[in-house]
């Protein structure tokens, strides 16, 4: 993996960290959703961006481990401004109960994190019948920025910033079951 230590035309490699990559970046008045922020990738995002000034909403599946996450944050940098929403992916009622209870708060979105995700999971359906995988991983996101698309048109119209989508990926898209993709099973409830 020599290659990940390698810096790009940036500057920057797979071993630079958040707060250098953000060094010098201003994200004071911005909002910022990120998604699967109480551990991990997603929350070091929300930390950092918290840091560097911008309002965080963690999109959590769990709440009480979201709460932790924020406390943590909160305890570091002083004045962080950070609220704790429940998003369970998987579920595309709770993917609306979010954007609805976001847009309660009438918040501008400015950035849009989309981190969580579920791997290495056994085969099974989310509770709308699709494989928890691609429920959780594609069709949750898809689903989560449509909602929230307009609202971040708005506020680039309003601020003149353009918003940002981030789509966190891995390369363990390409880990399958034993048995390969069944494309037959896609529609098929008993899985």
């Amino acid at each position: 993996m020599w290659w990940f230590y390698r810096n790009g035309p940036s500057g920057f490699s797979g071993a630079s960290t958040a707060e250098e990559v953000t060094a010098g970046v201003d994200c004071r008045g911005l909002v910022a959703v990120v998604t699967g922020a109480s551990s991990g990738i997603g929350r070091e995002a929300a930390r950092v961006l918290a840091l560097r000034g911008a309002r965080v909403v963690m999109a959590v599946r769990d709440v009480s481990a979201g709460l932790r996450a924020k406390e943590a944050i909160q305890a570091e940098i002083r004045g962080a401004e950070v609220d704790v929403l429940e998003l369970d992916l998987a579920s595309m009622a709770s993917v609306r109960s979010f954007a609805a209870e976001f847009a309660s708060l009438d918040l501008p979105l400015n950035i849009l994190i989309n981190n969580a995700g579920v791997m290495a999971r056994d085969c099974t359906r989310s509770c709308d019948g699709l494989e928890l995988h691609f429920a959780t991983n594609h069709i949750g996101h898809f689903l989560l920025t449509n909602l929230l698309l307009e609202n971040m048109k708005s506020a680039s119209l309003d601020s003149g910033v353009e918003g940002r989508i981030v789509n966190v990926s891995s390369s363990g898209h390409i880990m399958t079951y034993p048995q390969g993709i069944c494309f037959d099973k896609v529609h098929d409830p008993s899985g």
